[in-house]
């Protein structure tokens, strides 16, 4: 993308490399020393001659926009070229996203990414371009209001679904994490019982049909290769656009090879329609995987006993992990 670049979608992945906690309140003061706090995702951009550290509050709508608030250095005389830059970690210059970047009051500068404009799921690292010729500066995470964005509950007809949520990196700087997903299935409530784990959740963009149903895979094969889908599906149920269904762990069990093994959840709307992965993406929490966790059980199988339970991926996507209780994965033998 660039500077033109704003499709007329509704609201805004693939997870990198770096841990993320949510942006919530003021950050520390403390300044990026090296050049891991001026590096984009393809490259270090260092501003030449001196420049003080820019640090931005963000503040989230519940329709899925974000405003920038950047306090400018003093002196600063805003020019029609400066912009919010947006630069994805994994990506090239022609996929960065320009904002303009205008004056808000006494020494404050604003942008504005709305929830028309779309930005494809991934990590943005964000920059501020003053257009004082020093070039992007990476900014600072100042202190932020995500309150709109938690149990958000966007209308069910939507027809894609945009989330961004701010985020400080290890580094200190400040990135968004985005996804863009239509249809897509929202996890509501996840239940763990002696039986398997109940999902419960709310369908967006799709309207479920006849033949509705939910579906568990995983990948077999060598290491590093694609491997063939095993799959193991489950009915749903629903009123409206809230759907729920439980699976059972006494089939993965029975489905258990050797190993760790992940099972990756999935909801067809209708017999016809194509599968769409069960994720929790409403609210602040930028990534879950460390945060929100569930109570794995202890289930039988034919060569011992297997560790069973569900959690999210980096991506937040919902998934049940199967692990062997023995040190290397294996289930211990029964004798």
């Amino acid at each position: 993308m660039n500077a033109s670049t704003q499709l007329p979608v509704t609201g805004a992945g693939t997870a990198g490399p770096e841990a993320v906690a949510p942006v919530r309140a003021e950050a520390t003061t403390t300044a990026p020393a090296g050049p891991d706090a001026m590096a984009a995702g393809r490259g270090v951009r260092t501003p030449y001659g001196a420049a003080q550290p820019l640090r931005a509050d963000c503040i989230a709508d519940s329709a899925g926009g974000l405003t920038f608030d950047i306090t400018a250095p003093q002196g600063t005389r805003p020019v029609w070229s400066a912009a919010l830059v947006l630069s994805p970690r994994d990506g090239t210059a022609d996929e960065e996203l320009r904002l303009p970047l205008g004056p808000n009051g006494s020494g404050r500068l604003r942008a504005v990414l709305p929830s028309t404009v779309a930005l494809p799921e991934g990590r943005w690292n964000a920059y501020a371009d003053l257009g004082d010729g020093r070039g992007p500066q990476r900014l600072l995470p100042g202190v932020n209001d995500l309150r709109s964005l938690v149990d958000r509950r966007p209308l069910a007809g939507v027809g894609r679904l945009g989330v961004r949520i701010p985020y400080t990196t290890r580094s200190g700087s400040l990135a968004l994490r985005s996804w863009l997903r239509g249809p897509h299935a929202e996890v509501g409530g996840v239940l763990v019982d002696a039986g398997g784990v109940t999902v419960a959740g709310r369908l967006y963009g799709a309207a479920l049909g006849p033949g509705a149903r939910a579906e568990a895979t995983t990948r077999r094969g060598a290491p590093g290769a694609d491997g063939a889908v095993c799959r193991i599906t489950v009915p749903l149920t629903g009123d409206g656009p809230e759907f729920a269904f439980t699976l059972p762990y006494a089939q993965l069990a029975e489905r258990w090879e050797g190993g760790s093994e992940r099972w990756d959840l999935w909801l067809r709307a209708d017999e016809e329609a194509e599968p769409v992965r069960i994720a929790r993406l409403l609210d602040d929490v930028p990534e879950k995987k460390e945060v929100v966790t569930h109570p794995a059980l202890a289930v039988g199988c034919p060569s011992g006993r297997l560790s069973i339970g569900p959690s999210y991926t980096r991506d937040n996507d919902l998934t049940v992990r199967v692990t062997g209780g023995g040190a290397d994965g294996t289930a211990p033998v029964r004798t």
